[in-house]
């Protein structure tokens, strides 16, 4: 055991000469050369957030493990993924055990897990950062591989399912200095064309929220125009309204059926919030000093593809340092859903990070449909953290 410090160089340089699939047994061996680790593996989250998924990186000369389910709710796994903070504990072999969050931007990808004879607080902090180093090379690497998209499937995927998780962000979380965003969508039993994006350039944050029309894998390739055409029309600079227009015009050319959605734009430097309202729900806003979220009262605009005269309208939203605006599908309010009082759960878990808020919304649905949904439903929590410029001037005006 040499314990000399990470050197991200070697070790991205590693990454990069071994197969893309190859990530784990590249840090497991880094941290064997360095620290004499005795088993090193990596655990991912799957697409639901119920279980994980362990890819152990063997000892060189032996066979690798058959891969091992295992149960997050009220697991340590879950509690270091909640928290996002290292777990330290006894191995039970007079080791210890190390769990350490691999997450890119606020994105929970998994875990890693090492055990090793001793770890004070140096070794500690370089195992954060080889797990930190992973996140980052299996971003990369899943590009070229299928291993870590199917390390998150534990369950069989239909057509349908595999189509829409395709349509949605690589990462459901993403945190930058001036804010934070969270999203998660339960599909119902039978496909119903949910989908969200979002993306971030130099000055704006672009959102997006939509339904389709039907079930199944009608409403996902439904779904797919709409997100194809709202992806193509951002991509060239245009606006949330030429962004609305583009989809409208898909789903009419191609005479597919109907969706909604809402579709924002926020500068980064002021939190003006640009948007547009297809027949979509409203969203719920909830303000730094409030005790429960309020409904956005926009202005409702004609779902995309009616075939009508049909113009849409760009509304704007001041968004506040300390604003945490929920964007949600009819899912989320419909049927069996109905029984949750959403306003007062976002109140409730005002402190909690998006992520978790996401979490705790989706479930509390889940379980007033007793695990059995109609409609998809998902839900996106952004929360506004400002800029100094922003804070400056809100104070100014509290005065």
């Amino acid at each position: 055991m040499d314990g000399r410090d990470l050197e991200l160089g070697e070790l991205l340089a590693a990454a990069e000469s071994a197969p893309p699939g190859a990530s784990v047994g590249v840090v497991a061996h880094d941290l064997r050369k360095r620290f004499g680790a005795e088993s090193v593996s990596f655990l991912f989250v799957d697409l639901m957030g119920e279980r994980l998924l362990r890819l152990t990186a063997p000892v060189e000369g032996d066979m690798a493990d058959v891969p091992e389910q295992i149960g997050l709710q009220d697991s340590v796994y879950d509690t270091v993924l909640r928290s996002q903070r290292q777990y330290v504990g006894p191995d039970g072999q007079g080791g210890r055990r190390v769990i350490s969050p691999v997450s890119n931007r606020g994105d929970c990808i998994g875990v890693l897990e090492v055990t090793l004879q001793y770890a004070d607080e140096a070794v500690l902090g370089q195992i954060s950062d080889a797990a930190h180093a992973l996140a980052y090379i299996i971003v990369t690497d899943r590009r070229f591989t299928d291993l870590y998209h199917a390390g998150r499937r534990t369950t069989r995927t239909s057509l349908a399912a595999e189509i829409q998780h395709q349509l949605l962000p690589s990462a459901s979380c993403c945190e930058a200095p001036q804010f934070t965003l969270a999203a998660g969508l339960v599909p119902a039993d039978d496909i119903g064309g949910d989908t969200y994006d979002y993306t971030l350039d130099q000055d704006t944050l672009h959102l997006s929220i939509t339904d389709a029309m039907g079930h199944d894998t009608d409403s996902a390739l439904l779904a797919t125009l709409v997100t194809g055409a709202l992806r193509g029309a951002r991509r060239t600079g245009c606006d949330a309204l030429h962004q609305a227009h583009r989809a409208h015009e898909a789903l009419l050319s191609h005479r597919r059926g109907l969706a909604t959605g809402q579709l924002l734009c926020v500068r980064l430097e002021t939190g003006t919030c640009e948007l547009v309202n297809a027949g979509h729900p409203w969203p719920l806003r909830l303000r730094e000093d409030a005790t429960e979220a309020e409904e956005v009262q926009l202005a409702v605009n004609l779902p995309f593809g009616v075939a009508a005269p049909t113009s849409y309208q760009l509304q704007t939203l001041q968004l506040h340092p300390g604003d945490r605006l929920v964007l949600l599908t009819d899912g989320m309010q419909e049927r069996g859903a109905a029984a949750v009082d959403l306003a007062h759960l976002v109140g409730e878990t005002r402190a909690s990070h998006p992520r978790e808020a996401v979490r705790a919304l989706t479930t509390a649905v889940l379980n007033a449909c007793r695990g059995n949904l109609r409609d998809d439903a998902t839900v996106l929590i952004l929360d506004w953290h400002g800029t100094e410029e922003t804070v400056r001037r809100g104070t100014l005006a509290a005065h």
